[in-house]
């Protein structure tokens, strides 16, 4: 298998990057700081078209072609609906949202060749509750979420399957950097913990493990399907005190 990941110079995507190695499949990383061997890593700016262009298309002949893709670039925001600039709004979407839609744009032509072709969206848990000082950004995933439905459906005569992850907080160097800036970064940690119902934050290796499932051949009969990996935060309500 031969496989795209954008956002794979860290975090999620380089995990993935590497579950996907350990399964023997070849593995290139688009990123603006891409890793190396045993990857193909090749430096891209999703909210170009024509470096994504380039590097799509570089991938497919360095790897012999494209079998999955995994849409994981993406940035974060805080703040409430009046918390961000128009311009912020515009940058945030570019990436989390136009970002998905130029790779897969370049990828599709390699994916319709392929015999078990797979894209596989990062989303979150932002897209289906609601999270405080999270407006920009959960906006930006209920449109992947809507996106990888749509496009599920688009492309499913083509025999390309589409899902997504939904994580939860993750262990990632984005969280480490909000944790950081916090006026007491173990009371937010402490927080963002306990927001989840194992009280734990969630590994990049966890959400890359569901990342994997979806992308091989053994979910051949998943797609428009949405993986929360996230501790409970969506699905479980728990009695407090226990």
């Amino acid at each position: 298998m031969r496989a795209v990941v954008t956002g794979g110079g860290s975090g999620i995507g380089l995990a993935t990057a590497t579950a996907f190695h350990e399964r023997g499949w070849r593995v290139a990383c688009l990123d603006l700081d891409p890793p190396g061997e045993p990857f193909v890593g090749l430096a891209c700016d999703v909210t170009d078209d024509q470096q994504v262009r380039t590097a799509v298309a570089t991938a497919a002949e360095r790897l012999g072609g494209i079998d999955v893709l995994v849409n994981n670039a993406g940035i974060g925001a805080q703040g409430t609906v009046e918390g961000n600039p128009d311009e912020e709004w515009r940058r945030v979407f570019d990436v989390n949202v136009l970002g998905i839609v130029r790779v897969t744009r370049a990828a599709l032509p390699y994916l319709r060749q392929s015999e078990h072709a797979s894209i596989v969206n990062t989303c979150s848990v932002a897209a289906t509750a609601g999270l405080p000082q999270r407006a920009l950004y959960s906006a930006t995933k209920g449109a992947v979420l809507s996106l990888t439905l749509a496009m599920a459906a688009d492309h499913l005569h083509e025999g390309i399957r589409v899902n997504c992850v939904n994580p939860g907080t993750a262990d990632t160097p984005w969280v480490e950097r909000l944790l950081a800036a916090a006026p007491d970064p173990e009371a937010e940690r402490a927080a963002l913990n306990a927001r989840q119902p194992m009280g734990r934050l969630v590994s990049a290796e966890e959400v890359a493990a569901a990342i994997s499932y979806l992308a091989g051949p053994e979910s051949s009969a998943t797609t428009g399907t949405a993986l929360a990996v996230d501790g409970g935060m969506q699905g479980l309500r728990l009695r407090t005190g226990r």
